[in-house]
């Protein structure tokens, strides 16, 4: 099975806090070969891990970061990027830094971003976004 769903900093933080949660069983329903994440929530997640000092938040980082696929940043996010903040820019509705360039790495690759912060994120351009906080109409 393909990728399909790019997980960010939101989603894994619930699954490893509700790790039998809503957002856990959306991620069933779709598969884990289906999900990954990128380097750039990796790097937020190990940052939050390490402000914290937490050894046991680390072990858990760790772990969910060893149970699915964390992509690298490559070309064309680069052009996806740049695209994405001049129109967000032009509108007056830029976005966080890291966001942008995690939304720039869904849309690069044609992968639906899973977030929490859904309603901000959905003004990208040609990129699909869900929540998987919230319940399904089938839930």
């Amino acid at each position: 099975m393909a990728l399909t769903h790019l997980l960010d900093t939101s989603v894994l933080s619930r699954l490893m806090r509700e790790p039998s949660g809503t957002t856990a069983g959306r991620l069933a329903d779709v598969g884990d070969e289906a999900v990954c994440t990128s380097i750039v929530v990796a790097s937020e997640l190990r940052y939050g891990a390490a402000r914290r000092g937490s050894d046991r938040l680390r072990q858990a980082v760790e772990r969910i970061l060893d149970a699915i696929p964390v992509l690298a940043l490559d070309a064309p996010a680069d052009h996806h990027y740049a695209a994405i903040r001049a129109h967000l820019e032009r509108d007056g509705t830029p976005v966080e830094p890291n966001d942008l360039l995690i939304v720039a790495h869904a849309r690069a690759l044609g992968l639906i971003l899973v977030t929490e912060n859904a309603a901000e994120l959905a003004r990208v351009p040609e990129l699909v976004v869900e929540n998987w906080a919230e319940p399904t109409e089938h839930a």
